[in-house]
């Protein structure tokens, strides 16, 4: 196994976020890394949905020194009427814009960390997580989409007794997911959609290795806290309900399921990054909605938790 992910000590991440309380048990700091397989419509971390390191200008803030110009290697800024514009296929993201501009006009979309880097972070905020299950979240973006990273991660913080969570879209090579298992206190599990064709359209992949990773890790008694975000006309309709009720009652071990209500609070990121928002029309999970999904859950047999 080793040989086919071997283990890396340096990785992108877009953020890390300190004191969170709904990324897992009690207190703990999440790690965003970027990357992801899948396109959400909803996606709340746009982010993440790519690898590389971009550069991103917000206008609004341009004071029209003109420094960016001045000390951009490539030539790839220039001021407008409007403010700065970015030319995207000059630009190669070396990030000398943001560390000059006085007014925070130009922002990274992710940054290169090494392992280390990253752990001495955590371990500012190891005194909070004694005595609770507090820790560590490796999130996303999708945190296996690095798996040399996260496994050094997860194995530097192992050895340090930190209660260590990944956040997971389940996609990935079953026999990947298994190994990353054995470095990890607990999966928060995103279920989507159980229909696979409706699944691809609204995150660009089936589902069907999904299903199958989940049920893997429910067998072999892995700790596993299933979520589903709860996206109004999309999968919240009875027969979706049914169906994720069905599936999620018969793994061995789970009997609880967290449902997550859309927000859309993550439009103004999309603007931002300049990114199209499919969810730009979805709205916001209604009160009356959300309860119906519990109901039909705890019809199951499941205890489901709002929010989580």
């Amino acid at each position: 196994m080793l040989g086919i992910c071997p283990a890396k000590t340096e990785g992108t991440i877009f953020a890390i976020k300190r004191y969170a309380i709904h990324d897992g048990p009690d207190l703990r700091t999440t790690v965003f890394f970027k990357g992801c397989p899948l396109s959400c419509w909803w996606c709340h971390n746009p982010e993440g949905l790519r690898h590389d390191i971009g550069m991103v200008t917000v206008a609004e803030k341009c004071v029209g020194c003109g420094e960016c110009i001045d000390v951009c290697p490539q030539k790839a800024l220039k001021i407008s009427s409007s403010g700065p514009r970015r030319k995207l296929d000059l630009c190669k993201a070396c990030g000398l814009c943001a560390e000059t501009c006085p007014a925070l006009a130009h922002e990274a979309t992710g940054y290169t960390v090494q392992a280390d880097a990253v752990l001495q972070t955590i371990e500012k905020d190891s005194a909070f997580y004694n005595g609770s299950q507090g820790g560590v979240t490796f999130s996303g973006g999708e945190p296996l989409s690095q798996p040399g990273f996260l496994l050094e991660m997860l194995r530097l913080c192992g050895k340090r007794g930190l209660h260590r969570v990944v956040d997971t879209s389940g996609f990935a090579e079953n026999s990947l997911l298994l190994h990353v298992a054995k470095e990890t206190d607990l999966f928060l599990f995103d279920l989507k959609h159980m229909d696979s064709a409706l699944h691809e359209q609204y995150t660009g992949v089936p589902n069907e290795r999904i299903l199958e990773n989940l049920r893997s890790l429910a067998r072999q008694g892995h700790a596993v806290q299933v979520r589903m975000p709860l996206i109004p006309g999309i999968n919240d309709d009875e027969k979706n309900l049914r169906a994720t009720g069905e599936f999620v009652s018969g793994l061995p071990g789970i009997r609880h399921i967290d449902v997550l209500p859309y927000h859309g609070i993550a439009k103004a990121k999309y603007t931002k990054l300049g990114m199209e928002y499919k969810g730009a029309d979805i709205p916001k999970s209604a009160p009356e909605d959300v309860q119906r999904a519990v109901r039909t859950l705890e019809g199951y047999g499941l205890k489901v938790r709002i929010g989580g």
